[in-house]
């Protein structure tokens, strides 16, 4: 392409301070350096994470900074070395790394990645390229990158660790969404959770992630699931999705977890917390049976206060475990996830509430926040 080497001028959203709105302005976007590649973004999203970063009870994060880490796009150039994807490939980049080499990637036990440089705070991390660089410069600053691909930019650099190609005609402004939400959702009942034919399972939070757990729970043969989210407008689609019952804590007049656990005669086998916050944990872990339930987290909220478990929780047989981009490891995963939804295995379709130009990213913040988005794609 006549741009390769060179520095492309393009749009970005800049989250210039804490607690303020993105502001689109024109960025430098320098050439990709060894093993790095140069991304064209077709459409991104956004997620709770990238609003969670410049919320002032989170203290992690560096400004300036461009968010944006679930998107899909073409491939522009390559630097030296990269063996993976070439020019002109469709891509999904990801903030989970694989780099095939290390002693996490070679073991089946994990998806996490030594690439990973701060694995206490590991879905923000890689805020500067390996080189502890930057790829983004704006009004003569260099401008933070954001969980490795920083999608709120018309270009973008990532490392090859970080991006697998997908089929040629797959849709960009669908597959975006198997970079983060889908993929954690789906992965936390289907690789984590482990979600066993036949089980009652119980979802916390039914935004895009939890919606997304339902549809693995489904496909998991799950015989009852109930969803669970302050907002009952979201009921209807995650009946539509295979939840088999819905609750509002918020109209019930004991906790949440004495429902469900009077509903399902002692506990479901399986809850997936996907809401993030204290409380949300506390009562997916005690709405789980006695002598095998399993409660995975998979949501974060900034600024909460730490869960207290006793050991009694545990040692009646109830486990607890987390989940990290749901357990697939992404360069092998995202490709045959796209070829699955090609397939129709499962409907991406139905998680896209709305469509805006990419100019349009603050309102899509403001729907998220006000609960009326699942998901809302940017194009550019």
């Amino acid at each position: 392409m006549g741009t390769t080497g060179k520095v492309i001028k393009c749009k970005a959203a800049i989250a210039w301070e804490v607690n303020k709105p993105l502001c689109i302005e024109e960025v430098e976007v320098a050439p990709p350096k060894a093993h790095e590649v140069r991304i064209q973004v077709v459409a991104t999203s956004v997620c709770h994470t990238d609003a969670y970063t410049i919320n002032p009870k989170f203290k992690e994060a560096l400004f300036p900074v461009i968010l944006g880490h679930e998107c899909a796009g073409i491939v522009e150039s390559i630097g030296p070395g990269v063996n993976n994807v070439k020019p002109g490939d469709k891509v999904i980049p990801f903030f989970a790394p694989q780099c095939k080499k290390c002693k996490f990637c070679l073991s089946p036990h994990t998806n996490l990645c030594g690439k990973i440089r701060n694995f206490k705070t590991p879905n923000i991390d890689q805020e500067i390229m390996e080189d502890k660089t930057s790829r983004f410069t704006c009004r003569g600053k260099p401008v933070y990158h954001f969980m490795g691909v920083s999608s709120f930019s018309q270009y973008t650099v990532v490392s090859d660790v970080n991006v697998a190609k997908i089929d040629d005609d797959a849709n960009l402004e669908r597959v975006c969404l198997i970079g983060c939400g889908f993929s954690s959702g789906y992965g936390a009942a289907i690789n984590t959770a482990k979600v066993t034919p036949g089980s009652t399972c119980a979802i916390f939070g039914l935004g895009g992630v939890g919606l997304s757990a339902v549809i693995g729970c489904k496909i998991a043969g799950a015989s009852r699931i109930i969803g669970i989210d302050i907002n009952s407008e979201k009921f209807t689609k995650a009946k539509a999705l295979g939840a088999t019952d819905c609750l509002n804590p918020q109209d019930l007049d004991k906790p949440i977890q004495e429902v469900i656990v009077e509903l399902t005669s002692g506990g479901v086998d399986f809850a997936l917390e996907c809401a993030g916050g204290y409380e949300s944990m506390r009562a997916a872990l005690d709405c789980t049976t006695v002598g095998w339930g399993s409660c995975t987290v998979v949501g974060v909220k900034p600024g909460d206060k730490d869960l207290d478990v006793s050991p009694v929780d545990l040692i009646v047989g109830r486990t607890m475990n987390g989940t990290f981009f749901g357990g697939w490891k992404s360069v092998d995963s995202v490709p045959k996830l796209v070829s699955d939804y090609k397939n129709k295995k499962f409907d991406l379709d139905a998680l896209v509430t709305h469509n805006l130009p990419f100019d349009k990213v603050n309102e899509a913040f403001d729907l998220m926040e006000q609960g009326k988005s699942i998901r809302t794609i940017l194009t550019f």
